[in-house]
This record gives structure tokens, C-alpha cells and sequence, in this order.
């Protein structure tokens, strides 16, 4: 099993990002994924979760609105588009994948994660 996580960087305040997570080695499909970020000093926290199965999709409340996770089961891949990006968005984002059917946002139902990739929004 494999998730590459892409495309953070370095953005000011107001600005957008696109993350991307390749998966490889299950079937995709079948699988909920999320998306979960952690800041020096703080908990590893869910920031959005989409399940494959059904579609449901899940929002922390401090990204509700700016924030879009979308799944493409026919490339393996799930994104999340991140839209008027706050410095308190600075963090490592991860990808991880779970056998959940629905979407859930505990970490601990996540048997998959990835190496996560820097996200930094300057005031």
C-alpha cells in the first residue's frame, strides 16, 4: 500500500492550494479516505473525509466552506482543494486510507497513511 500526498507549499493568506493523493497497492474504491493535518505542538485532526462507497463526504468546522475534498476512484486519486487559506491552515497535511465504509474522521480507523506534505500560509 502506498499514498503519495502533492502539492503543498508555501501561500499567503487568501490564497488556494490543491492537494493530491496518488493510492496504490488496494483497491480504491472501497476504501474511506481523508485527509488530516497536524501543527507543531498540536493533535493530528481531521480536516476532511470522503468515502469511496457512498460518497459522503465529512468537514471539520474550521475548514467548512473553503475547503473541498473530491475522489477520482478512475485515477486513484483524492484531492483537496483548499481555497482562502488562513495561516492557522499551516501545517503537515497527511492522506490516509481506511476500510471504513463510511466516512469517518477518527484517526485511529485509518490503516494507511502517508508521508504527508507541508502546507505554510503567510499572514
Amino acid at each position: 500500500v502506498q499514498l503519495v500526498e502533492s502539492g503543498g507549499g508555501l501561500v499567503q493568506a487568501g490564497g488556494s492550494l490543491r492537494l493530491s493523493c496518488a493510492a496504490s497497492g488496494f483497491t480504491f474504491a472501497h476504501y474511506c479516505m481523508g485527509w488530516f493535518r497536524q501543527a507543531p505542538g498540536k493533535e493530528r485532526e481531521a480536516v476532511s473525509v470522503v468515502s469511496n462507497n457512498d460518497g459522503q463526504t465529512y468537514y471539520a468546522d474550521s475548514v467548512r466552506g473553503r475547503f473541498t475534498i473530491s475522489s477520482d476512484i478512475a485515477k486513484n486519486t483524492v484531492y483537496l482543494q483548499m481555497n482562502n487559506l488562513k495561516p492557522e491552515d499551516t501545517a503537515v497535511y497527511y492522506c490516509a486510507a481506511s476500510t471504513m465504509a463510511i466516512a469517518v474522521s477518527t484517526p485511529e480507523w485509518y490503516e494507511h497513511w502517508g508521508r504527508g506534505t507541508q502546507v505554510t500560509v503567510s499572514s
